[in-house]
């Protein structure tokens, strides 16, 4: 039994296998990410050739190969079809990951009941829970029909045969975690058995054109666990964000061999689900504070969908010899040199002034687009000026204070025009982009004073 196996080390961040332990890796360039395995030395069946692929193959030529545009498979939410980029693409391997009680396994069954509904063959297999378990969570979320079968197993070759004899449309594997190969003597959940499951997926996936979706648990910096190699591995890769103890959750793509990954989706956690958040800007200025200094609406934009946020800024005088600065939602680092532009430029003085920067509702935007909103809430905030609630601003705002030009101006625009928006305040070289807008009062500003002064005005 000894001469089968042998101990080795593999990098938890892209999967090295080095036959000693080394602080560094030579891959990736991580430090202490080595950890000891004992692994089989006999040959493993994913990684030897069936007698299927042993036929000739036989190049094709590109312009030769058909697409027509019924090849997606939709999944009747709107906001999921948006950050896969149009649907499920047959023989995909789509690997979802977020935080424990976040709403991974809740928004695929979901997914699983809106295609059996089409009469898509689904098989989903749990490695984690019980099949009464799964049953009464599928109770909450509506009636499912016979298009919808569930196992429970964590063998790989079993879970093989299955989809190999059952022949579903679609697999949901969760979690990859608890997934274990024979042939690796390693326990569940490690680098080589995470490794090694994942490419028994693929080798399915891609063989047999059936679309897999794969449950990720992730560690505490936020990343999925096991070795990095995974998320190369698969076609799309999403994350779950948002604080599991609010309602709302936002899904976005890292990674996606079949569309954008600057596409997010919203959804809502309701008693029968996720619920999807078709207006994500009502959503999250629903409890907007009305006649409040230190508070502006900025727009950003993620993909396609422009998206109105609370910018949420408190300046106040420090009682200790270095001033605080905490940014929160946004990036820290652009903060101070934001408020370094006003102290330069407008001659505001923050040196001595604790400061505090938040976007409302737990969002994350780091688009330069909502420059412009960040200084005018610590403006606001330092002079106690009310800016007015029917005014939203965007634009980036370089060291020399003037104020940049961003993409998609015109949707920006509209979108505030939708939700209500009086006064719009936008970078003057995107006047021959936005044109004219009737209903709406547009502020072209040049320079970061000009901007300032307009508040003040008002």
């Amino acid at each position: 039994m000894l001469k089968n196996k042998k101990t080795v080390y593999f990098c938890q961040e892209c999967g090295y296998e080095s036959a000693k332990w080394m602080g560094q890796c030579p891959g990736c360039k991580s430090w202490n990410t080595f950890v000891e395995e004992t692994v089989s030395t006999k040959k493993s069946l994913s990684s030897g050739i069936t007698k299927s692929s042993e036929k000739r193959q036989e190049p094709v030529i590109l312009k030769d190969i058909s697409l027509s545009e019924d090849e997606r498979q939709t999944t009747k939410i709107g906001e999921l079809d948006r950050v896969l980029g149009g649907g499920i693409v047959p023989g995909s391997l789509v690997l979802v990951g977020g935080d424990p009680g976040i709403g991974k396994s809740t928004l695929l069954l979901q997914v699983c009941r809106n295609l059996a509904e089409k009469q898509v063959s689904v098989l989903y297999i749990s490695g984690e829970e019980s099949l009464r378990q799964i049953k009464l969570r599928a109770n909450r979320i509506g009636q499912f029909n016979d298009k919808m079968q569930l196992l429970c197993e964590t063998n790989l070759e079993v879970i093989r045969e299955v989809i190999e004899r059952k022949k579903p449309d679609v697999v949901v594997i969760d979690s990859i975690q608890t997934m274990f190969h024979e042939d690796v003597s390693s326990a569940p959940g490690s680098v080589s058995q995470v490794r090694e499951s994942t490419n028994i997926l693929m080798q399915i996936a891609k063989g047999m054109g059936v679309s897999i979706f794969i449950v990720g648990h992730v560690t505490k910096e936020g990343n999925v666990a096991g070795p990095r190699v995974l998320e190369h591995m698969v076609d799309t890769v999403l994350y779950f964000e948002g604080d599991r103890h609010a309602s709302y959750r936002i899904l976005r793509a890292v990674k996606n061999r079949f569309g954008s990954t600057n596409e997010i989706g919203v959804f809502e956690m309701c008693n029968t689900g996720l619920e999807e958040v078709k207006n994500p800007s009502e959503f999250l200025l629903n409890g907007r504070p009305e006649d409040a200094s230190g508070s502006v609406v900025a727009c950003s934009m993620e993909g396609t969908r422009p998206i109105l946020v609370e910018i949420q800024a408190l300046v106040c005088q420090s009682n200790f010899g270095i001033p605080r600065r905490t940014a929160v939602g946004t990036d820290f680092n652009r903060v101070n040199l934001l408020m370094a532009v006003l102290e330069k430029k407008v001659g505001i003085h923050l040196a001595a002034s604790d400061a505090y920067v938040n976007i409302a509702g737990g969002m994350k935007m780091t688009e330069p687009a909502i420059d412009l909103g960040i200084c005018l809430a610590i403006v606001s905030s330092a002079k106690d000026i009310v800016i007015p609630d029917n005014v939203m601003v965007f634009g980036e705002i370089g060291l020399s204070g003037e104020i940049r030009a961003v993409s998609m101006a015109g949707q920006r625009v509209q979108e505030a025009k939708k939700l209500g928006f009086e006064t719009v305040m936008l970078p003057e070289v995107c006047r021959s982009s936005v044109g004219n807008v009737e209903g709406i009062n547009l502020v072209y500003v040049s320079q970061i004073r000009d901007a300032i002064s307009y508040i003040m005005r008002k």
